[in-house]
């Protein structure tokens, strides 16, 4: 709809440094003859018009003449680089027009059904940004209170997949791999990738960032080499090396998914419905057509029983059958973390390890990223079914994997290395016996407490799994961390809520 409000007179463009991650953002000056005649408020909508460009931005309100002076617009670097002006334009901002969608969001906080019509509406103006955080926050929180039924959560997921750009890589077979999280360490996509690129499958990996845990896959090669890769710059990676490991919002791939992240993670909000519409549209967009997802179950795990896992393995598969997404489901343990190291550096330690075949190399990992490379082969049809397993081995043992990884990593720019962390706490146990269950929340919110992913080298570093024997005062894991608060949070949540290990015996 045309929005018939006419602009107001020019005010001058300027670039505020200032970083609102996916957040557009505008300052006009307390002063300034606009916010006190045209009825402009903090924390309102605010559209920006000039040289027939138009951007809509949150405005927040400025006193200090030094950052911007009464007849100045300022803009977020988001915004800036969106508007894509130069400092100094002369620039015109009027009052948004109303977003209709809100309606349909409305309704869903009264529990009511939503229609196809009505998601797409919603992620049309969630990709333009006619939504502030709070009424963002009032779709995540309504759609995972009400609930949405499976004919709702394929909705979401077409319109969340259709704002967006997608990649045809003009191939027959495009394989990716996924799993739903809520499992520390379990960094198997940085190892089955160049498994399977190097057997010659075509898997451009798109990876979000970490939601609620102390890493994700983009968080963890971020360390090895740079992952914020421009269309043209993934595509030219994928066809020499038949795959990446890239963080997906700069690709623009389904735009609505990296919005609401960026709200879900302070809300700590991870639905069942959001996050299955989240994963398959950024695989559909991505253009794949083939699909493994790894589901961990276990009493500390995103899915706790048998039953529940069933159930959601059923409505990814009717997602992905009305989207033309070939999927299988892997169902596997999630009673303790994968690998040793939790957080992005020492994450990609254990990866870079079972690549190199090292002895020290975390076996659970090794094992694990190898039956999922089988299965992923095994979508080939010149893979027989059970051999898969095999010829991942194979590859990897070769060092065929190894040299597919520093590749990937060569071409899309090797980053210098990172210390982890300088500040250690040794948690030990506090009896002899022997290791029946390990909370993975509660592991995985230490790693972030202790500053994890935004801090690379913080995290943990297990010595002890399930199964094994320990005696008192025997170091059960380090936490490392770069700040004295957090080395005093650390502490503290410890000494509250325990360290996460139950010792029998």
């Amino acid at each position: 709809m045309m929005n018939d409000t006419k602009p107001t007179h020019c005010l001058h463009l300027k670039r505020i440094g200032i970083d609102t991650y996916r957040e557009q953002v505008a300052y006009l000056h307390r002063h300034c003859p606009l916010y006190q005649t045209e009825g402009f408020r903090a924390l309102s909508k605010l559209e920006i018009l000039a040289d027939g460009q138009t951007i809509l931005a949150t405005l927040n309100i400025v006193e200090d003449d030094q950052l911007l002076s009464p007849s100045e617009l300022g803009l977020s670097t988001t915004a800036f680089k969106q508007l894509g002006l130069t400092e100094g334009t002369p620039v015109s901002v009027r009052q948004p027009p109303p977003v209709h969608s809100m309606k349909a969001v409305r309704a869903k906080i009264a529990g009511e059904r939503l229609s196809q019509a009505e998601y797409t509406a919603i992620c049309q103006d969630i990709v333009a940004h006619r939504y502030a955080k709070e009424e963002l926050a009032a779709f995540l929180v309504s759609s995972a209170q009400s609930g949405m039924d499976r004919e709702e959560v394929l909705f979401l997921t077409r319109a969340m997949t259709d704002t967006g750009k997608h990649i045809n890589w003009d191939e027959p077979m495009v394989v990716d791999k996924h799993c739903i999280g809520g499992i520390p360490g379990n960094r198997t996509t940085m190892i089955v990738t160049p498994i399977v690129a190097a057997y010659g499958l075509l898997m451009p990996k798109t990876s979000s960032r970490a939601i609620t845990s102390p890493a994700g896959t983009a968080d963890t090669m971020e360390v090895l080499a740079e992952v914020n890769l421009t269309m043209d710059t993934l595509r030219h990676i994928v066809h020499q090396e038949r795959a990446c490991l890239a963080w997906g919002g700069t690709a623009n791939l389904a735009p609505v998914d990296d919005i609401l992240i960026s709200v879900e993670r302070p809300l700590s909000l991870d639905s069942q419905s959001q996050m299955i519409a989240s994963i398959l549209s950024k695989k559909l967009a991505a253009g794949a057509t083939h699909l493994l997802l790894d589901i961990p179950v276990g009493p500390h795990a995103k899915v706790t029983n048998m039953r529940d896992a069933i159930q959601l393995r059923k409505l990814f598969e009717y997602v992905a059958l009305h989207t033309g997404l070939q999927m299988e489901v892997v169902i596997t343990d999630g009673n303790q973390p994968i690998g040793k190291g939790i957080g992005p550096v020492l994450e990609a330690r254990d990866v870079m390890q079972v690549l190199s075949n090292d002895s020290k190399a975390p076996t659970d990992l090794r094992e694990k990223s190898l039956q999922l490379a089988g299965r992923i082969l095994e979508f080939h049809p010149d893979v027989r079914g059970g051999s898969g397993y095999h010829l991942a081995r194979d590859i990897l043992e070769s060092g065929r994997a190894l040299e597919k990884m520093n590749r990937i990593i060569e071409r899309q720019g090797k980053k210098e290395a990172v210390d982890v962390a300088e500040l250690v706490i040794a948690v030990k146990s506090n009896h002899s016996g022997i290791i029946k269950s390990i909370d993975n929340l509660i592991i995985a919110r230490i790693a972030h407490m202790a500053g994890a992913p935004l801090n690379a080298g913080a995290g943990i570093d297990l010595n002890r799994k399930l199964g094994d024997k320990v005696r008192k005062g025997e170091t059960l894991y380090q936490v490392y961390t770069s700040f004295q608060a957090n080395w005093e949070f650390v502490q503290e949540f410890i000494h509250e809520q325990g360290n996460g290990y139950f010792i029998a015996g």
